[in-house]
């Protein structure tokens, strides 16, 4: 049974002192957690690591370190499932019919058909002349993140932004090139 301080309210629970108390206590719960809710143990750790980060640079100010762990954790994979669900690759193999590729089937043919050349080509200069379009910062960050690869993180330390900033940066110039491209028939 556990011991309440004549100084501290009966009903309420001790606050743990630190943020290596919460991690020793959490970090099993939170990763089986984010494991509902992220496809692999991989993510889940990263969602769960950057709680905890998260937790240690705004530790003074949070007055309820577990719900908050859970939210922030809560959160971060919804954040990562969505990140994930909106990239989807322009040349997907299908076969002469319109259908998807099927692994099963011969290989398809290594050169796609010419007037799928011709749409690629297309797609790709709406694409260019889209980012040209953009202002330099907006531009910039969706060079760094599908050029160069880097995480918001990454970017938001070459350009000096906040990551918020970079997510919400990127979010505008995406949804920008997704409209002119749906403008020209290329996105259903």
């Amino acid at each position: 049974m556990a011991t309440v301080r004549a100084d501290q309210p009966r009903d309420a629970s001790p606050r743990p002192e630190s943020v290596e108390d919460l991690f020793e206590a959490l970090e099993s719960p939170l990763l089986r957690y984010a494991l509902r809710l992220v496809p692999d143990a991989d993510t889940a750790e990263d969602v769960v690591q950057e709680s905890f980060m998260r937790l240690h640079t705004h530790f003074a100010e949070v007055r309820e370190p577990r719900g908050w762990l859970y939210q922030t954790t809560h959160n971060l994979a919804l954040n990562h499932q969505r990140k994930t669900a909106r990239i989807t690759l322009l040349d997907v193999a299908r076969d002469r019919s319109g259908g998807s590729f099927d692994p099963s089937n011969d290989p398809p043919d290594p050169q796609p058909h010419p007037d799928e050349q011709t749409a690629r080509r297309e797609g790709i200069g709406l694409v260019r002349s889209g980012l040209k379009s953009l202002d330099a910062r907006a531009r910039q960050v969706v060079e760094l993140k599908f050029h160069e690869d880097l995480s918001y993180k990454e970017i938001s330390a070459r350009t000096g932004l906040t990551v918020g900033h970079v997510g919400y940066i990127l979010h505008h110039a995406l949804k920008s090139l997704a409209a002119e491209l749906e403008r020209a028939g290329f996105v259903p």
